[in-house]
């Protein structure tokens, strides 16, 4: 309990300066005072001072901030793209030796004297092996490191509260349900069995496409610590020389990493969710191929659904179904005001449209930033989606400056019959809005037969007064209003098999007829 409460200690004087720096943004002298004006220059100084708190801090947040910056709901857009490059990084020596690890979960499986470091992380390290006269990977988690996450995610867990006290409405709703989303997704991290059996089913989901491979993972050989996996090569994909040699260009490249995310997150449901170039690599054989499948998800086929959905949304325009899928992807409340919402979002549409350049990333701010002033949180499964189309992206533009995402993603749900083409669009709305009127224009002609019937025997009576009472104006106004309103009903008429709007007609011209006389003989 010591070491908890002494851990609380140590966080909250590590971010004090930073809790009074915000409180004096909101009141010059923290108790009183007006707000400040802060420049985008200070923010962005300020969060990379937090950046690097976080990582003097430990594994633990890391994570948190790298997750941060996928959570335009909690932090600001600038905040957002200074914890996007928080990397994970740590010296070697720190947390303890990790081949202690190799030797308590795999024994004499293999001989540790041919054991080399790779690469390390924040949560993990990677070594290659000797096995059975091949070469394999394995990706090691750091000594003692499980029981570090948890305590520090105890110690945020009980902060948020206070973090809370100091946060907007709007924010709340998030922060509130931010320590359970920080402990799923870093405690699934660290579940190597977890991890690699998202990869299995990636790679068999892949296992007959020859534009992407993934690294075979040894299921005798890993535990909850050690994932065993197959060991392949290839250029880092944005290095100088990634391409020399290779019978695929960057642009290609990348539009084989959008097509093949596209694949994993809406058609399979399983997909990797950290695109970013130290996770990428050019084989020999021009393929893709994908590490580290610790940041990954499977998605339940109803949010696959309602993903689709909120594209169709933004292709069509379509405000109403637009709100309809950010609440049924739980982004906002239920019982949100959907006037409001639908009067933002047509903002955001409009001040899309009015820009030469659209970006993923782009439409992702807009959207929050148009949204603040109602409740609504990222979950976790479409803030990992999300990070997959901002860190996606941003190596896609690494590769080509020009690079279109928006056009390779709207192409890759055509092809895949999940949008309709905007021809295809058009017809089964104009379809869609027919089947919805055939009921009506079946019941036009009983209708149309009941009213001449009350016409004939002098029932009906139509009264053209002021609203004030006096009787002025054209008397004989009401024919006229009957003849159009005939004339109308006729052409929808025209649609049905029998000739119905030619007694209509008749009948709108003796209602005209009768409306000119009446007029001349005045």
């Amino acid at each position: 309990m010591n070491r908890l409460f002494r851990r609380y200690l140590v966080v909250l004087l590590r971010f004090l300066p930073f809790v009074l720096a915000f409180l004096r943004d909101r009141r010059r002298f923290i108790l009183f005072g007006s707000r400040r004006r802060v420049a985008d220059q200070t923010h962005r100084q300020r969060a990379e001072q937090i950046r690097d708190t976080m990582l003097e801090l430990g594994p633990a947040f890391i994570k948190i901030g790298q997750v941060l910056s996928t959570r335009p709901d909690i932090v600001p857009p600038v905040y957002a793209d200074v914890f996007g490059t928080l990397q994970d990084e740590v010296p070697e020596d720190t947390g303890g030796d990790p081949k202690q690890v190799v030797d308590e979960e795999l024994g004499d499986e293999l001989d540790q004297s041919t054991l080399e470091p790779i690469a390390g992380g924040s949560l993990a390290y990677v070594y290659t092996a000797d096995y059975r006269n091949e070469r394999i990977a394995l990706k090691v988690r750091r000594p003692g490191l499980k029981p570090v996450i948890k305590r520090d995610l105890r110690v945020v867990r009980g902060l948020i509260p206070l973090v809370s006290l100091f946060a907007s409405e709007r924010q709340q709703y998030s922060i509130e349900n931010a320590a359970d989303d920080f402990e799923d997704i870093i405690l699934n991290e660290l579940d190597f069995d977890r991890e690699g059996a998202i990869m299995a089913d990636i790679r068999e989901n892949f296992v007959d496409d020859d534009r992407v491979v993934i690294p075979d993972v040894y299921e005798h050989l890993s535990t909850e610590r050690v994932l065993a996996m197959e060991y392949l090569t290839g250029r880092k994909i944005t290095d100088d020389d990634a391409f020399d040699d290779v019978d695929v260009t960057p642009y290609e490249m990348a539009t084989r990493i959008i097509k093949v995310y596209l694949e994993m997150g809406l058609v399979d449901g399983v997909f990797h969710a950290d695109p970013h170039p130290g996770n990428l690599a050019v084989t020999d054989d021009d393929r893709l191929l994908l590490f580290d499948f610790g940041m990954s998800e499977r998605l339940p086929a109803t949010v696959q659904e309602d993903i689709i959905g909120l594209y169709r949304a933004l292709v069509r325009r379509d405000v109403d179904d637009l709100v309809d899928a950010l609440i049924a992807l739980d982004v906002l409340e239920p019982h949100v005001n959907r006037a409001e919402v639908s009067r933002v979002l047509e903002l955001v549409i409009e001040n899309l449209e009015g820009r030469s350049e659209i970006t993923w990333r782009m439409i992702i701010t807009e959207l929050t930033t148009m949204l603040r002033d109602f409740p609504f949180r990222i979950p976790p499964d479409v803030m990992l989606l999300i990070r997959v189309g901002t860190v996606g992206e941003g190596v896609c533009r690494q590769l080509d400056p020009e690079f279109d995402f928006l056009a390779v993603v709207r192409s890759f749900l055509v092809e895949q019959g999940l949008i309709e083409s905007e021809l295809d669009a058009i017809i089964e709305e104009t379809w869609t809005d027919i089947r919805r009127s055939l009921p009506a224009l079946a019941r036009v002609p009983s209708r149309f037969d009941r009213t001449l019937y009350r016409l004939e025997r002098g029932e009906l009576v139509v009264r053209t007064e002021p609203v004030d009472g006096q009787r002025m104006g054209d008397h004989d106004l009401g024919y006229a209003v009957l003849a159009g309103a005939l004339v109308v009903a006729a052409a929808i008429l025209t649609f049905h098999d029998q000739p119905y709007e030619l007694p209509v007609l008749a009948v709108a011209a003796g209602f005209l007829l009768v409306y000119l006389v009446r007029r001349r003989l005045s």
